[in-house]
């Protein structure tokens, strides 16, 4: 058990040490340190390179106290540095609280740190928020010796600031050295581009020449740096600590559910800090949690709503008009064949649940769908068979359990891409030396190689295989990660099952996107109803209807986001209610903007205008995160609400448009209304209605078939998307955008050397042109590419998931 995670309540009393502190006995778990031990009777010593979440240097000696001899030969001559000290049997410890000794070595430390810091707080970011300006005042001397005529009080100086990356920022004057930015690096995330430079009272922090700190999580060390040497290009002199409003939020990028602090100021946003949250992301998020909100600042956000007017053109419109012309032409649209619903997954679960219902009540639909994505059938049996209703309280895996397992399996999933939070997790428990992280992936990525995982070479399409020969190897302490990404593979989310079922092994499933989970949940599928319930089951919709106050719901499971596209195409469907899609994402761009063009009303939601909002005949301004109270459901199916930071009564949450717009339909004699038109309220229903308890949806197994054919001079294509690329909601930071990884294609040796160090790929769809490097294991017979870093996107541009690709270069075309 770690320090930070023990107490004195969780262990046996023969692992206990008591130790005197202040005069106060205090029993502790052994190997605690003593800057822990005081803590725990309310005593803070001051510090600065301690942080509980790394391991101790004891660089800055701002934690000195006094340990004298007790006659147990557990004392110290000299002051000891606590951050660094464990706690022994018998030991006497006094802090400046009590000691002369320890308070004046304090006060020697501050007064050193500060004779070159610079006394620019009325400047600095970091002021009204410093550990150092705190502590100068309660630990430091009242008065400086520094400017005398010796001195004249020049202090040090360099040129600032040093670029360490295009998002943080050094003033290396103002630097203490106290490590904890490099160790960061170092131990968390794994990517020691910062290091120290120099050696005595030339030691800097740097980085090696052409190598910025590139780091999907450097953003860390600006929080958690002690003084202002650290800062944000972003925020740096936007505004004062103390000016700021924090309020606490869900990062929305991921299915993480990271906890994050929304801090803002007359309005607007200034800027994102990590929130604290043991359970799941610790202190630490990403870049793209950090600094990618500015999106809902954009000149293209939408700020009222808009309908086609008769001349083709959208124009500004009312709310209540809005309604009104959404209902009438979706009445019109349903009685032409019916309308399909498109919720995304940025949703939150109120919003969803307002989605499913709406699509049941007010329009007699199942034909609703949260993945705008590559899919299968296959998928949706295996989402409410294995993952709906699963979560924390109910033994589902959780980041506790990655860190307990004996092997993390991961199939269909990079972390560091996907999930950041959970590749901090891996990273952190395979540094404890408890687990094993195996991938079945084409070659060692990055993320993997941090954590000194076992690839399993795996082409595209042979994930089952992989998986059955993986499966003897796992026991009731592994556990299976499976990403979105293996709906695309045939048979392989029933292999997934299959393995986990025969080994005992634990089974969890992790989106990209944040709103996934809780869409889920939600009944945003063509087969499930709110909290689980199958619509092929007659007592779960008649338990809804009930609940909902409806006679019933339709019975006929609906259609899934590929087929309700191909129908809108094929005319059987009239209309459509669309939610935040981009059609690049989905499985075929092309037929989902020919379905768009095709339908004869579109009612569109969102934050921007898009191509999607061009197309619609009503379009509603969506309430970003910051404007509005929701939940996010993470991957561990662990609830995140949170509350609006900000208000703006230009957006509001879709939950409030589609209740208007199914207030208006009920008019027209169409459906019923929704019950709800607040946040509050929705929470209120959706904890009536509850889970189901009824039997789930069982999984339908898809016989596992061989990948692609690789003939001539086909190559499998392997593709998912990175952490920073071009995704809508990271527009409008062109410093975070400047940290995306250059997009290359990854190749074996052997092409490499026929084609050189450019290649063009070409698929289904088009062709990509691309820098090529070398991957030295990736799989014979595959090319890897990110699916969205280079024009529209691999399905917009190159080939439809699953499918295979030709290679051409200055030697022509591989065969």
């Amino acid at each position: 058990m770690s320090v930070q995670q023990a107490s004195a309540g969780q262990v046996e009393k023969s692992d206990l040490v008591t130790v005197t502190i202040d005069g106060v006995q205090v029993s502790v778990p052994k190997d605690t340190l003593v800057i822990r031990a005081a803590e725990q009777i309310g005593v803070q010593v001051p510090r600065f390179c301690d942080h509980p979440l790394l391991a101790p240097v004891g660089a800055c000696r701002q934690c000195l106290v006094d340990v004298p001899d007790a006659g147990n030969g557990r004392g110290f001559p000299k002051p000891q540095a606590s951050c660094t000290l464990p706690v022994a049997e018998g030991m006497v410890v006094s802090t400046q609280v009590t000691s002369q000794v320890a308070d004046k070595a304090q006060q020697g430390v501050m007064e050193l740190l500060l004779i070159n810091h610079p006394l620019d707080c009325p400047v600095c970011d970091k002021g009204g928020e410093c550990p150092l300006q705190n502590q100068a005042m309660s630990n430091g001397q009242g008065a400086s010796r520094f400017s005398d005529d010796r001195n004249r009080g020049v202090k040090r100086t360099f040129p600032k600031p040093i670029n360490l990356s295009p998002t943080v920022l050094l003033d290396r004057e103002r630097c203490i050295v106290c490590q904890r930015c490099t160790r960061f690096a170092d131990e968390i995330a794994g990517d020691p581009f910062i290091e120290l430079l120099e050696r005595g009272a030339h030691q800097q922090i740097g980085i090696a020449q052409d190598a910025p700190f590139l780091s999907y999580f450097s953003g860390n060390v600006i929080q958690i740096c002690p003084v202002g040497a650290l800062t944000s290009e972003q925020y740096r002199f936007r505004s004062r600590p103390f000016d700021l409003v924090s309020t606490p939020g869900v990062a929305e990028h991921d299915a993480c559910g990271s906890a994050i602090r929304v801090d803002h100021r007359r309005g607007a946003v200034m800027r994102r800090q990590s929130g604290n949250d043991p359970l799941v992301n610790e202190e630490w998020i990403t870049d793209k949690d950090r600094f990618a909100f500015s999106y809902a600042q954009g000149d293209d956000r939408l700020t009222y709503p808009q309908v086609r007017d008769d001349d083709g053109s959208l124009r500004p419109a009312s709310w209540p008009e809005a309604f009104t012309v959404a209902a009438r032409g979706l009445a019109a649209a349903r009685a032409a064949g019916g309308v399909g619903v498109l919720t995304g997954g940025r949703v939150s679960v109120e919003d969803a649940y307002a989605y499913a219902k709406f699509a049941r009540v007010a329009l007699g639909t199942n034909d609703i769908d949260f993945r705008a994505r590559p899919l299968s059938e296959e998928e949706t049996g295996f989402l409410g068979a294995h993952v709906v209703l699963t979560g924390p309280e109910g033994g589902g895996v959780t980041y506790a359990d990655l860190e307990s397992a004996t092997k993390v399996v991961l199939v269909g999933l990079e972390p560091e891409d996907e999930a950041g939070a959970v590749f901090l997790r891996l990273r952190k428990s395979f540094l404890a030396g408890g687990t094993e992280v195996i991938a079945l992936a084409p070659f060692t990525t990055r993320g993997l190689a941090k954590m000194s995982g076992r690839l399993v070479p795996t082409a595209p399409g042979e994930e089952p295989a992989a998986l059955a020969a993986l499966a003897g190897e796992l026991d009731a302490t592994s556990v299976l990660l499976v990403g979105e990404r293996l709906a695309t593979v045939p048979g392989a989310l029933s292999a997934a099952a299959a393995a986990a079922s025969s080994s005992g092994a634990r089974l969890a499933w992790i989106p990209r996107r944040a709103g996934d989970r809780g869409a889920l949940e939600a009944g945003c599928l063509p087969t499930l109803l709110p909290g689980g319930r199958p619509v092929a089951d007659a007592g779960a919709r008649v338990d809804v209807a009930t609940a909902w106050g409806v006679p019933a719901l339709p019975e006929t499971p609906g259609r899934d986001a590929d087929a309700i596209v191909a129908a809108l195409g094929a005319g059987e469907l009239g209309g459509l209610v669309v939610g935040g899609i981009d059609p690049d994402d989905t499985s075929d761009p092309a037929a989902t903007r020919a379905a768009l063009a095709a339908a004869s009303f579109v009612v569109a939601f969102d934050v921007r205008r898009t191509e999607v909002t061009d197309l619609a005949d009503v379009v509603f301004p969506v309430a970003p995160t910051s404007d509005k109270s929701g939940t996010f459901v993470n991957w561990e199916g662990r609830v995140r609400p949170w509350e609006a930071a900000l208000r703006n009564p230009a957006s509001l949450p879709e939950l409030r448009a589609l209740s208007g717009i199914a207030a208006e339909l009920a008019g027209l004699g169409q459906g019923s209304p929704l019950g709800f038109r607040t946040v509050e309220e929705a929470r209120t229903e959706m904890a009536q209605l509850g889970p189901w308890d009824g039997a789930r949806t069982p999984l339908v197994e898809v016989r596992a078939q061989v990948g692609p054919a690789t003939e001539g001079s086909a190559l499998r294509l392997a593709t998912w998307k990175q952490l920073l690329d071009n995704g809508s909601m990271q527009d409008g930071d062109k410093y975070l955008k400047a940290t995306a990884r250059t997009p290359v294609a990854l190749v074996t040796p052997a092409l490499y050397d026929a084609h050189g160090p450019t290649i063009t790929l070409t698929g289904d769809r088009g062709s990509v042109t691309l820098p090529a490097e070398i991957a030295d294991d990736l799989v014979e017979g595959v090319v890897w590419v990110p699916s969205n870093s280079v024009g529209n996107g691999v399905l917009a541009d190159l080939a439809s998931a699953g499918t295979t690709v030709t290679i051409s270069g200055a030697e022509g075309v591989h065969g």
